[in-house]
């Protein structure tokens, strides 16, 4: 069964292949009487080969297009990386226009965002280098200088201080959950 398509302009979620969803967007873009939005998100992490920079979906395998499904639905579902329009019941779902130019003024009016994803005190981190690699501590104590913080490691039966620069940890933090507490 086919979803039910409208004749009015609005904006409907499409959902993609993973790691995609700005390919299929930009393409999907080329179409005559289509508009895309796909917001991103720019992070460093620490990694376990040091610091590295990331892009990814704000919303993994999804973005939003303005089209008027009976003239183009076709075009968005057939378009490559495309896996479907999102539907209800057979039904488009239209997202409300609001709610794209909310998430737009969150975004800054830019299509990729960049995110610190930090450390603070009482977040539980991962060493990266040195003897202790892999181990597990809580940040202590954000320490001035050389953006060094102190870690509390269970070590030997016991809990000790140690002094490691910031980019040789990991945090568990996500960078979508840094956002959205913002």
């Amino acid at each position: 069964m086919k979803p039910k398509q409208e004749s009015t302009l609005a904006w409907y979620v499409v959902h993609t292949r993973p790691k995609c969803e700005h390919i299929a967007a930009s393409l999907m873009a080329g179409l005559e009487g289509v508009e895309t939005y796909c917001p991103r998100i720019r992070f460093q992490k620490n990694t376990r080969r040091g610091k590295v920079w990331f892009v990814e979906a704000l919303f993994p395998s999804y973005f939003f297009a303005r089209f008027v499904p009976l003239e183009s639905l076709r075009a968005v579902n057939y378009s490559q990386n495309v896996i479907k329009v999102v539907d209800f019941g057979d039904t488009l779902t239209p997202v409300p226009d609001a709610a794209i130019e909310e998430l737009k003024a969150e975004m800054k009016d830019v299509e990729i965002c960049e995110v610190e994803v930090g450390v603070k005190v009482g977040d539980t981190v991962e060493l990266t280098e040195g003897p202790m690699r892999g181990m597990k501590g809580i940040v202590n104590a954000m320490l001035t200088g050389v953006e060094r913080v102190r870690i509390l490691l269970e070590f030997l039966g016991r809990e000790n201080a140690v002094e490691v620069p910031l980019s040789k940890i990991l945090t568990e933090h996500q960078p979508r959950s840094v956002l959205a507490a913002k």
